[in-house]
Formats: C-alpha cells, sequence, structure tokens
C-alpha cells in the first residue's frame, strides 16, 4: 500500500507539472499547426487603450512546434504582438533591442530568421497587422495616447526574392484625443480597432471600424447599453464573417444577421480575447480560472462546457496566432478627394436608437474638439423638415454634432468624437442610427434646394461651457 501510495503521489506531481511548466503532451499536433504566443510575467490586455503598458515586466515571443517550445528570437530585451503573413512566411511583430528601447515594429521571414526594423523613433509602436495592400497598420504613441498608423513595407529584389527593406509613406489613420489599438483586419479590408466608449472620450472598452484610409470611422454595433457590461475587446474575425470578442468572463459575437452581440456558451473562465479558430473548428483561447492566475493556453470546441489546456507555464501565455496561410482581405480602394475639407450629409438626422425627439430639430451645431479637449463650436447649418443637412466640415479633426430647436436649445447631442478624413464624402442616415440601418429611398430635401454644403470650416469658433 505503501508502493502505491507513493506512486499515486508521483504520478499527480507529474501531472501537474505538465501544465504548469510547459510539458504537455504536443500542442502542435492538438491544433493541427505551428503556433506562436507570448509569455509575460504580467499581462493587462487593456493597458493600451488607456495608454499604458501592457507588459510591465516584459514578454517574449514563443513557437510551439511538434511538442516543444522555443524562443521565436533570441536576441531581443522583448518581443510580443506577432502576426503571420498571409502566405505565412513572415511574421510582424513588436520588439526591444534593449530593455530601455521603446517598441518598435520588426519583420521576421521565417525561413532563414532575417530581421529587420521597419519602424524607429522614440515612441512605443505596437500590435502590427499585415494590410492586403502590402502595407501594415500599428499604433503609435503619441502625447493623445495610442493612434493607428499605415505605412508601406517597402520591397527590395535579390536573388533570394522580395525582402522588405524598411517602410514609407506613413498615414494616420485615427484622428482622436485618446487610444485606438488595432485587433483584427476582416475580409473585406476594414480595420477593426478597439477604443474607450465613447469613441474619443469615454473608458469602458469597445470595438470600432474604420477603413485602410482612415475613413468611415463608425461603432462595430450600436447596442451599447446592451452589450457594454465590462466593455467589448479582443475582437477576432471567423472564417463565417462573425467577429467573436470577450467581456472578459464571457464571450460573445457579432452576425450579420443580428444588430446586436449574441453571447457564446463557452467553458466558464476569464478570456484575454484574441480568440483564434483552427482548421478543425476549434478555437485557441487564452484563458484562467481566477484573476490571480496567469493565462494559459486553451483549445474547445463552441458551444463545450470544457476546455482541455495545450500549453501553459508559469506565467502568462496570450496572443496565439496560428503559423499558417490564410486569406487575404480584400483591398480597399479610397475615395478621397484631393481636398482640405470634408461633405458630411445626413439624410435624417431625427433618427436615432436613443427614441423620437423632444421637438422640432431646426438647425444642427458642428462642435470640434481643440488641442485641450475643450468643445469649440463651429458654427450651424439649416436642417430641412425630413431631418437632413449637408455641411463642409474640418478633415481630421475630432467633431461631433448637436441638434437644435428654434429656440438654441440642444435636442439631441453626440457625447463622443468622430473625424472626417481629407477629401471624404460621408453619408449618415440619423444621428446614432446604426451601422446595420439602411437609408431610404429617397432624394433628401436639402440636396433638393441645394447641393452646396454649408461651409462650417472657417467659422468664428467659441467656447462651449461645461467642455467635453
Amino acid at each position: 500500500m505503501r508502493v502505491c501510495a507513493s506512486v499515486l503521489r508521483a504520478v499527480a506531481w507529474v501531472a501537474f507539472l505538465l501544465p504548469v511548466c510547459g510539458f504537455a503532451p504536443n500542442p502542435s499536433q492538438k491544433i493541427g499547426t505551428d503556433v506562436i504566443v507570448t509569455a509575460a510575467l504580467a499581462y493587462e490586455p487593456l493597458a493600451a487603450i488607456r495608454g499604458e503598458e501592457r507588459f510591465p515586466k516584459g514578454a517574449q515571443l514563443l513557437l510551439l512546434h511538434d511538442g516543444k517550445t522555443e524562443p521565436l528570437l533570441t536576441d531581443f530585451a522583448a518581443t510580443a504582438d506577432a502576426n503571420v503573413s498571409f502566405d505565412a512566411h513572415r511574421v510582424l511583430f513588436s520588439g526591444k533591442k534593449r530593455v530601455t528601447d521603446a517598441w518598435q515594429i520588426w519583420e521576421l521571414t521565417l525561413r532563414d530568421h532575417d530581421v529587420r526594423q521597419l519602424t524607429e523613433g522614440q515612441q512605443d509602436a505596437i500590435r502590427p497587422l499585415y494590410l492586403p495592400d502590402g502595407n501594415m497598420v500599428y499604433a503609435l504613441r503619441t502625447p493623445q495616447g495610442f493612434q493607428l498608423e499605415s505605412a508601406k513595407i517597402a520591397l527590395t529584389e535579390n536573388s533570394d526574392g522580395q525582402k522588405p527593406a524598411g517602410t514609407l509613406a506613413v498615414l494616420p489613420l485615427t484622428y482622436s484625443q485618446a487610444s485606438a489599438v488595432p485587433a483584427d483586419v476582416l475580409a473585406d479590408g476594414r480595420i477593426l480597432f478597439e477604443a474607450g466608449f465613447p469613441l474619443g472620450s469615454g473608458a469602458v472598452p469597445e470595438m470600432f471600424l474604420v477603413y485602410s484610409d482612415g475613413s468611415g470611422v463608425e461603432s462595430y454595433r450600436c447596442d451599447h447599453g446592451t452589450g457594454m457590461v465590462g466593455g467589448r475587446w479582443g475582437g477576432k474575425q471567423l472564417a463565417s464573417g462573425d467577429v467573436v470578442f470577450t467581456h472578459g468572463d464571457s464571450l460573445a459575437r457579432f452576425t450579420s444577421p443580428l444588430a446586436h452581440e449574441e453571447r457564446i456558451a463557452a467553458p466558464h473562465a476569464e478570456y484575454a480575447g484574441a480568440i483564434i479558430e483552427t482548421a478543425s473548428g476549434a478555437w485557441l483561447v487564452s484563458a484562467r480560472s481566477t484573476n490571480s492566475s496567469p493565462y494559459a493556453l486553451k483549445l474547445f470546441k463552441p458551444g463545450a462546457v470544457a476546455s482541455r489546456t495545450v500549453y501553459a507555464r508559469g506565467e502568462n501565455v496570450v496572443e496565439p496566432v496560428l503559423v499558417a496561410p490564410r486569406n487575404r482581405p480584400r483591398r480597399h480602394p479610397s475615395a478621397l478627394h484631393e481636398w482640405d475639407y470634408a461633405n458630411m450629409l445626413a439624410l435624417d438626422a431625427r433618427i436615432s436608437r436613443d427614441g423620437p425627439l423632444s421637438g422640432v430639430p431646426v438647425s444642427v451645431r458642428l462642435e470640434m474638439q481643440d488641442a485641450a479637449g475643450r468643445a469649440v463650436a463651429m458654427g450651424t447649418a439649416p436642417v430641412e423638415k425630413d431631418g437632413s443637412f449637408f455641411v463642409k466640415a474640418p478633415a481630421d479633426k475630432p467633431i461631433r454634432f448637436a441638434l437644435l430647436d428654434g429656440k438654441g436649445a440642444v435636442l439631441r447631442q453626440e457625447h463622443g468624437w468622430f473625424w472626417i478624413r481629407r477629401g471624404e464624402q460621408r453619408i449618415c442616415v440619423g444621428c446614432h442610427a446604426g451601422p446595420e440601418r439602411a437609408s431610404e429611398n429617397r432624394v433628401p430635401a436639402v440636396l433638393l434646394r441645394t447641393t452646396t454644403a454649408v461651409d462650417l470650416t472657417s467659422a468664428v469658433q467659441h467656447s462651449l461651457s461645461g467642455g467635453n
């Protein structure tokens, strides 16, 4: 009996060591391909949208291959944020050569482990993602927090074929005074990003969309009242087109037929986001049982009540990425004009998810956020009886609108900020109508009266009491 008890204790101890020390059975066989993960002693998944450090004690990219783990790169003080190219030949990542360096964007060629630096500077550049046109998008730390930028990855020809040789043509994509961090590039070419809600002023994490030229910014869904408990982050698109994300202690999805999120039956856990769909249809996630334990790599079939650990160690294992080819998203042909302003057409400003107005809108006031974060009025334009208005707005600035009655009192006001790109011609169905709302098949009254937008770009600015 003593021998049996000793054997049982030894077996139990080995079983404990398997997940804790990372010696679990071949994880790549369970998943179907190699995986790159980020290992970190400390991980704060929402720190970046507050402009803070997600990996305060450093991080390291690991490759899970043939049941073994090894550092993806050995000559960096810190590495994170792996994103595999569409042909699975290259990897974008954030890295620091020295602990005192700022995070910069690098690219690794998997075949020969050639590494090239793509950004340089004194400010952090994080979370790079490949775009379908040879560009990349990433978040750059600025005085206003992290802001999205895209940059062309330049290529040079040599005997080994094309290799990246630097970046050029940097284009800012976000224009708010709050942080934004890219999460995924969708099949239609739009960039899914995380920011605080309301956009530009709030602190609850939410998911937004923007085209690769910075135009068309909008919420992915406008069901903020029902879906904002704990916020939404870590969004990834599945092969079906659905976007899966986390609230932290639960998972949910956005699916095309629904204007609101749909909760997902999943094992009870705290999730770090960035759910990855494997070739078998199983989901690879970073999860933990309590907020005091480290995140581990887990696998489960959608709808299952339990998951199995495929890789764990004494630190957080997050941001899994499959080393496998994937479909290239559609390229977005920019429709921006060579203007220093933008046009904004509202089809019916009376339409809103917030319900009917308490009065009749007579005019609309354009407000802009100045460099100090204060709201300033840029002037007003008339609102037609059908709710339509047409204005010429400042480009690449945080702006919002307020509907006014005949006495100048505010009937409804946007609480967040958005922007219109230089040369953008934007049409909105209504004020906070939601991206799922289609327009009526009629010509708005404002265009029957005039096709010249009311110029609010050079109006006399005056501060609004109360600021934001």
